[in-house]
């Protein structure tokens, strides 16, 4: 078992990276790899020589191959972000555009259509939300996030669909309510982590 967990924020200080600190701590003593897009100045932009690569199934450019390399060694994949307009940031996005790509996660023709690829990744997501959990259940906000990501990218590529975890109401002034929030979110990614854990040893 070795898991990767993916964070997309520009503030090292920010409740996204605590909840990645957490997050790493709780999954103790399973292997555990952290990728900081931001800190790792992750270059988002889909260029030509992505289109390119995308359109032949190879000849990727080589910051895209070393998330390839990244993502074979997990298996599990967490990705750890802040909703911003009802999604995820730009930086996550584009990271998922240009590593998740045909050939790699995906293979999609014409003539035989598509053959996902990631069977062996299981996915889980642990969005970080401003809002309350009413606002997300009243207005779909929930059901459209997990339609985009779950069904658009996770089922997609055939990984599996692991844990998603929401932290609802971020930003409110009781860091006790916060902090339970988070313990909350952790717990339900790291116990089922450690559940698969447990049945493959």
């Amino acid at each position: 078992m070795h898991t990767l967990l993916v964070a997309a924020h520009p503030d090292p200080r920010s409740l996204t990276h605590h909840v990645l600190e957490e997050l790493e701590a709780a999954l103790h003593p399973v292997s555990v790899e952290t990728a900081d897009l931001a800190k790792e100045r992750f270059d988002p932009v889909f260029t030509l020589a992505d289109r390119r690569a995308y359109h032949e199934g190879g000849n990727y450019p080589a910051d895209v191959v070393s998330e390839h390399r990244r993502l074979e060694r997990a298996t599990d994949l967490v990705l750890v972000f802040p909703v911003y307009w009802w999604s995820m940031p730009a930086l996550l996005k584009g990271w998922i555009d240009r590593v998740f790509v045909n050939g790699w996660a995906f293979e999609y023709s014409p003539a035989s259509g598509l053959r996902p690829k990631l069977q062996a990744l299981t996915t889980h997501l642990l969005p970080i939300a401003g809002d309350d959990s009413g606002s997300y259940e009243r207005h779909g906000y929930e059901e459209a996030l997990r339609t985009q990501i779950e069904h658009g990218i996770v089922d997609y590529c055939g990984s599996r669909r692991g844990a998603t975890a929401f932290i609802h109401e971020s930003e409110q002034a009781s860091s006790e309510a916060t902090a339970r929030n988070v313990d909350r979110a952790v717990r339900i990614i790291s116990d089922t982590i450690h559940a698969r854990s447990r049945t493959r040893s």
